[in-house]
This record gives C-alpha cells, structure tokens and sequence, in this order.
C-alpha cells in the first residue's frame, strides 16, 4: 500500500515525478512531520541542523525514556546550539520549498530552451 501524501498540483515541475509522486527525499520529511506532529519550523530546524529523518523515532523517545527531551524541545536546543538563534529567520513548509524549487526549475529551463533557439537561429542564418 502506497502511503505517500500528495501534493498540489502547483508542485508539478520540483520534487515531483511525472506520476506525481514526491521525490522520496521529501516524501520522508513529510512523513516523519506527520509522525512526529512537528511544525514547519521543527521540520525546517531539522533539515538545517542535518537530522536524518530516519533517526528522529530513536531520538523522540521521551514516552518509554523520561530523562529525554520531547522530540521539538530537542530539536529546538540543537538549533540555538549550532545557529545562535532560536528559530530560523524565515519558516517556510516542505511544500513552499518544493513549489519554489519547481517554478526555479521551470524557469531555468525555460532559459535554456530560450537560449538553444537563439543559438540554432544564428547558426542557421
């Protein structure tokens, strides 16, 4: 069973594939936001500190091993650890930064596409 959470259509150039499926990257910070109950900017902490996705079960464990921290509360004190700050200056969700990488992306090629006609233009003239 598939248990991928779906995107907007918005997102059809960035981390999507062409079956509109996330790049599992992605896929896994949004599962593991939705697992865990973290808010964008835990999952954006997160990401900038360097988690791995995959370990923040073994880290969130205060339930069975009272003498850790809540898995946010943790998250929280790594960031003012390493940044000096104690939230990023700019919160923006996976989604956002997924959308914004696609009209990047778009944009870019478009670019290219833009420039490659320029050139066979010159060429053949």
């Amino acid at each position: 069973m598939d248990r991928r959470i779906p995107l907007l259509a918005a997102m059809s150039t960035g981390n999507v594939n062409a079956k509109g499926k996330v790049d599992p990257k992605v896929q896994v910070w949004l599962e593991v936001r939705r697992r865990h109950r973290l808010s964008h900017a835990h999952v954006q902490m997160a990401r900038e500190i360097g988690l791995n996705p995959k370990k923040l079960g073994k880290i969130g464990n205060h339930d069975q091993e009272p003498w850790k921290l809540p898995l946010p509360e943790f998250i929280e004190q790594l960031y003012v650890t390493r940044f000096g700050r104690e939230r990023p200056e700019v919160v923006m969700s996976i989604e956002e930064r997924v959308r914004r990488a696609g009209k990047k992306k778009a944009a870019r090629t478009a670019r290219r596409t833009l420039r490659a006609q320029a050139t066979a233009e010159t060429t053949a003239s």
